[in-house]
């Protein structure tokens, strides 16, 4: 199998690094959650340590970009 580019995919090493990052994502998203339940949008951006929250920001926007991308692919196959 092949993927978009001319190096072959090992398939096992991409599903056991897709398990391993869903497991990491659950993690970063249970913290979110944490200091979402905890604390106020206003207290968080007034006393959050603003280099940590611009970092922050920067990942969770990779993020999204990265796994929209992944998600409209995954709906064009299912299309086909």
């Amino acid at each position: 199998m092949q993927s978009g580019s001319k190096n072959p995919v090992d398939v096992a090493r991409l599903k056991a690094d897709i398990a391993a990052a869903r497991i990491e994502l659950l993690s970063a998203h249970c913290a979110a959650d944490r200091i979402r339940l905890r604390y106020s949008p206003q207290d968080i951006v007034h006393f959050g340590e603003r280099s940590d929250l611009k970092k922050a920001f920067a990942s969770a926007g990779a993020l999204c970009r990265f796994f929209s991308q992944l998600e409209a692919q995954f709906h064009q196959g299912e299309e086909r």
